[in-house]
C-alpha cells in the first residue's frame, strides 16, 4: 500500500479586492469583494513507502500549500488525501504521531532549553515508551552527531547544528513519513552537504519515506530518487531525475579539443545539423539535437574525420532542465505570478 495517495487535490484562497480612493475605502466598509485564488489545482500523485521525493517549482507554484495539506495544517478545498491510511485533516491527532515535519528555519525546539531537554520533553509529548525513546535517542545521537552540542541551549546553536537538532526532533517518535520544507535554507555548503548525507542515512537505515521541497536544486540531485515539478498549481512532470533530463534535454552540447585546426566551413560540411562555435582554432563548442544526431554518431564522425585530442559532453544543469520543462509546458514563474495577481504567490509558497 502506498504511503501517500493524493487525488485531484485543490486549494483555493479568498483574497480581498480593495477598491481605490476614499470612496472605494468607504464602500469596502459596507461590502467587500473577494477573488478566489487557486493555489493548488487538481494535483494527483502517489508515493510508495521508502521513496525519496523531490517536490519542486518556482515561488507561488503551490509547493508549500501542498505540503501543508499533506501534513494536515490546511484543509483542502476539494479532493482527497490518504496518507498512511489516514486523512491528515480529519484524523490529525492519530496522523501527527506517525509523521515528522521540518519547516526550514522554524524550530520545534524550546529556545532556552538544552537540546537534550527539548528532545526528552518531545518524547513525553509523543508518549513514547521510556526504553524505546532512550534507544531511539541514542540512535539519533549517533546518526546525527548530536553529542557535540547535546547540552547546549538551542538559542546558542549554529544554524547547521539547529537543523540537525530539529531533524532529530522530527524523528524521535519513529515517523513513517518525513516532510522537509526547505531543510537546507540559509546553511553554508559544508552544512548543506552534511544534512544531505544525514537524510540519505535516515532513509537508508530507518526506511523513512521523505518528501522534500527546496529551491536548492543540488538538494534534489543529492537526495531525490523521483522528482515532481509543480507550476501554476499543477504537476507538469513526475518521474526520475534522469528522465527529466532526457525529456527536457533534447538540446545537447559538446566541447571539442583538436590536435590540428579545422575551419568552421569544414565542420559545417561534415555535420550540417550541428551548430559550431570556435573559442580558438583548436577549441570548439557544438550544439545539437540528440533526436536528429545521437551523441555516439557525433563522436564517431568527429573522431573519424578530424584529429581529436579530447571531447566532453557536459550534462545540462538541473536549473537548465527545470527551465526547459517550464518552457515546454508553456508556463513560467512570471506567468503564474501574473495569473495569480501576486497574492496567490504569497499564499501558495
Amino acid at each position: 500500500m502506498p504511503a501517500v495517495v493524493v487525488d485531484n487535490l485543490v486549494k483555493e484562497f479568498r483574497r480581498f479586492q480593495r477598491r481605490e480612493g476614499l470612496a472605494g475605502a468607504v464602500k469596502d466598509l459596507f461590502r467587500r469583494d473577494y477573488q478566489a485564488l487557486r493555489a493548488v489545482d487538481g494535483v494527483s500523485f502517489s508515493i510508495e513507502r521508502g521513496e525519496r521525493i523531490g517536490y519542486i517549482g518556482p515561488n507561488g507554484a503551490g509547493k508549500s500549500t501542498t505540503i501543508k495539506m499533506l501534513t494536515g495544517i490546511l484543509t483542502p478545498t476539494s479532493g482527497e488525501i490518504a496518507a498512511l491510511g489516514l486523512s491528515p485533516h480529519r484524523q490529525r491527532k492519530q496522523y501527527v504521531r506517525r509523521i515528522g515535519v521540518v519547516f526550514g528555519q522554524r524550530t520545534q525546539l524550546w529556545w532556552d532549553l538544552a537540546v537534550v531537554e527539548s528532545l526528552k520533553l518531545l518524547l513525553q509529548i509523543y508518549e513514547v515508551p521510556r526504553a524505546e525513546g532512550e534507544a531511539r535517542l541514542a540512535k539519533l545521537r549517533e546518526l546525527l552527531a548530536l553529542d557535540e552540542f547535546l547540552h547546549t541551549p538551542v538559542r546558542k546553536l549554529s544554524l547547521g547544528q539547529r537543523m540537525r537538532a530539529d531533524l532529530a526532533a522530527s524523528l524521535l517518535h519513529g515517523p513513517e513519513l518525513l516532510f522537509l520544507d526547505e531543510p537546507t535554507i540559509g546553511l553554508d555548503l559544508v552544512a548543506k552537504d552534511a544534512i544531505r548525507a544525514l537524510l540519505k542515512r535516515v532513509n537508508d537505515e530507518l526506511g523513512t519515506t521523505i518528501l522534500l521541497t527546496t529551491h536548492d536544486l543540488r538538494d534534489i540531485e543529492a537526495l531525490a530518487q523521483r522528482v515532481m515539478v509543480i507550476d501554476g498549481g499543477k504537476i507538469v512532470y513526475d518521474g526520475s531525475l534522469e528522465q527529466l533530463r532526457d525529456e527536457a534535454g533534447e538540446e545537447a552540447s559538446a566541447e571539442i579539443e583538436l590536435l590540428e585546426p579545422a575551419s568552421l566551413e569544414e565542420l559545417r560540411r561534415l555535420l550540417p545539423q550541428v551548430r559550431f562555435a570556435q573559442d580558438n582554432p583548436l577549441r570548439l563548442r557544438a550544439q545539437f539535437s540528440k533526436r536528429e544526431l545521437p551523441a555516439a554518431q557525433l563522436l564517431a564522425r568527429l573522431v573519424g574525420s578530424l584529429k581529436v585530442a579530447d571531447i566532453a559532453l557536459p550534462e545540462p544543469s538541473i536549473e537548465e532542465v527545470i527551465r526547459r520543462i517550464y518552457e515546454k509546458t508553456g508556463k513560467s514563474a512570471m506567468v503564474a505570478a501574473k495569473a495569480a495577481g501576486g497574492g496567490a504567490a504569497a499564499a501558495s509558497r
